[in-house]
């Protein structure tokens, strides 16, 4: 790719980052498990940054009561695996990302192979039961896990520094069983997925994340935002170990 190219497109941003920060980005992957309500703006936004290779892991399909918050997808994408769907939008929208769509389940055995080459995970999803396999498999592989999660106008986020910070499972230990469908208005996502690309950017470009440590709550209804410091369990199962 051509330097006049990079510098051109990321103009923008380049005071911020820096030509060699615009390079560490187009070196970098990100994985991003989730294509849904988080997952559309934080995709949206890792691929207009810059970075150079974007693995999007969804094993759901397109839904018409998803649009009013996947704003990756429109009505002709009804029915579609949005995995699929997403590479397909996010391929027009840059060809400077590589974008490599799964239609799998964090279960899926080639899954772990995907955590252990990325070089940012992010928590897209919408289940704890499947955070928590995202989780383990994040601290096994010793990789930087970007969370976040809503329910109607509130959201968390926090990031996990495998050996350093709190991991998912010290946080949440026992997760309250998820109700048939999460109220959701479209904005919520959109925030928080912003968040998490705001945190996986500074991992990438090497910096230490602002909510390591840290849990982010957002309360959209009224505006406020808190952060609470968080603590690692020396009992926990999935992170004690390792120091």
């Amino acid at each position: 790719m051509e330097i006049g190219y990079i510098q051109d497109r990321y103009s923008r941003q380049l005071p911020l980052i820096g030509l060699e920060g615009q390079l560490k980005l187009l070196k970098s992957t990100a994985l991003v498990v989730g294509a849904g309500g988080l997952g559309s703006p934080t995709l949206l936004y890792l691929v207009a940054a810059g970075v150079g290779r974007v693995i999007v892991v969804d094993k759901g399909y397109v839904d018409l009561p998803d649009l009013n918050r996947q704003v990756l997808y429109t009505e002709r994408d009804i029915g579609k695996p949005k995995a699929l769907a997403a590479q397909e939008r996010l391929r027009e929208l840059s060809s400077s990302t590589t974008i490599i769509g799964y239609v799998m389940d964090v279960q899926n055995t080639d899954f772990e192979k995907l955590v252990a080459e990325a070089d940012v995970v992010i928590d897209c999803l919408d289940n704890w039961p499947a955070r928590a396999v995202l989780n383990e498999l994040a601290v096994k592989h010793s990789k930087v896990l970007v969370h976040a999660g809503i329910h109607s106008y509130y959201g968390q986020a926090t990031t996990v520094i495998p050996g350093q910070t709190p991991c998912l499972n010290c946080i949440v230990t026992r997760p309250a069983e998820r109700g048939e469908q999460i109220p959701v208005i479209g904005y919520t996502p959109a925030v928080l997925g912003a968040i998490e690309v705001a945190e996986a950017l500074r991992v990438l470009l090497g910096e230490r994340p602002a909510l390591a440590g840290e849990l982010l709550i957002v309360d959209l209804r009224n505006m406020e935002f808190s952060k609470v410091k968080i603590s690692r369990r020396i009992d926990c199962p999935v992170c004690s170990y390792r120091g």
